[in-house]
């Protein structure tokens, strides 16, 4: 749990995190693990965990002070997410996700935009979604086929933006248009836009039918002459998908520090469970061979850890680093999340692939954080690329 700090010679995460930490994590083992079993089963939205991130404010730490936020660092940033993710990845994707819609309005809207949709969201009293993907335009961002053309003093979006987390929880969606079909780079001709759940021409699809994350609701959402004022937009025409491209230099980070708690949560429940299972007469603990499985599972969490705070350090000080750093604790951190939680349902035996016990949810939710905000070959291919420049 280390990261270089400004002074010489140190290499610890500073005193204020570590408190941060014990903070969210006494939080999410009294207010969001009860009901971290129950929001899986039934598929619904952590209520209890929004509201108690809320109540503490920790919904979204990122956002300035000066539009009411915390401004908290993104070290801290991923922390949190981290401990809600040890008891609840779909709970973790509440603070998560606001920083993901929001991180595009933080890098290029106008200060009116700003102050239309953060302060909201710091309190609370709104949270955001991102619409980037759509059904033909996954990893080729660039072949979206959404449109949003100005009309007098308003943007008419039309389309369909697909797996959209929280979509129907929040109410801001920051979403990518394109602008100009006819550009000669495709990149160049989308924009990005704020759209309010309300604006008139706007709605939310059915929600899929998913492996885990089930408390958190993905759906598509639909644009049928969406009608919004045209100062909705985010930063210049044209800018939208470089602005997105630079967010996930932000993101990513946090889904590795997801990653990372859902896989430091599987080794929590695994640790627990081999000092207490007998078999032969001892705990299974004891075994050389489990002992060999816990010492590996603890290693690379470690090594994922360090990455993670590393990359997000990096993100912020706009180390040249940052884009290879991003994707490379994204990757990493997710796959050791899917090899621990995987390892951690072997240790539990037969017991670990019932739904009475947690490391079964861990394994699934644990899956799509190789997925989503770019897949981990997607990743290979940014490191690669900056690597070879």
């Amino acid at each position: 749990m280390a990261q270089v700090t400004d002074g010489p010679g140190l290499y610890q995460v500073a005193e204020e995190h570590e408190e941060l930490r014990a903070a969210v994590r006494a939080l999410a083992e009294k207010e969001i693990a009860p009901y971290a079993a129950e929001v899986d089963e039934h598929e619904r939205y952590p209520v209890e965990a929004r509201d108690a991130l809320v109540k503490a404010g920790f919904n979204a730490v990122h956002i300035p002070e000066e539009y009411e936020g915390q401004g908290a660092d993104a070290i801290a940033a991923c922390i949190v997410i981290e401990e809600v993710a040890r008891v609840d990845a779909s709970a973790s994707l509440i603070p998560a996700v606001n920083k993901l819609a929001t991180q595009p309005i933080l890098l290029a809207a106008s200060d009116q935009v700003k102050k239309l949709v953060l302060p909201s969201i710091a309190a609370g009293e709104a949270s955001a979604s991102y619409a980037l993907s759509e059904r033909e335009a996954g990893s080729d961002t660039a072949s979206m086929r959404t449109r949003a053309r100005l009309e007098g003093d308003s943007w008419i979006l039309n389309g369909t933006k697909c797996w959209i987390t929280n979509a129907g929880e929040s109410s801001w969606y920051t979403v990518m248009a394109v602008t100009d079909p006819a550009a000669e780079k495709k990149a160049d001709g989308i924009s990005a836009f704020v759209v309010h759940a309300d604006d008139p021409g706007f709605s939310v699809g059915a929600k899929e039918r998913k492996l885990g994350i089930k408390g958190s609701p993905t759906c598509e959402i639909h644009f049928e002459n969406c009608v919004i004022p045209a100062d909705r937009i985010i930063g210049e025409p044209g800018t939208g998908l470089r602005t997105a491209l630079r967010t996930l230099e932000h993101t990513r980070p946090t889904i590795g520090a997801q990653a990372l708690g859902i896989a430091q949560g599987a080794l929590d429940a695994a640790v627990g469970y081999v000092k207490e299972r007998k078999q032969f007469g001892k705990a299974i603990g004891e075994f050389q061979g489990v002992q060999f499985m816990l010492a590996d599972m603890g290693t690379k969490i470690e090594a994922a850890r360090h990455l993670v705070y590393a990359s997000a350090a990096a993100t912020e000080r706009g180390d040249a680093r940052a884009s290879f750093m991003a994707s490379a604790a994204k990757s990493y951190a997710s796959d050791v999340a899917m090899e621990v939680t995987t390892d951690a349902v072997q240790l539990f035996g037969g017991a670990g692939y019932t739904r009475d016990f947690p490391v079964e949810r861990m394994m699934r939710d644990a899956k799509i954080t190789q997925i989503y905000e770019g897949t981990n070959q997607i990743q290979r291919l940014v490191m690669a690329r900056q690597l070879l420049k």
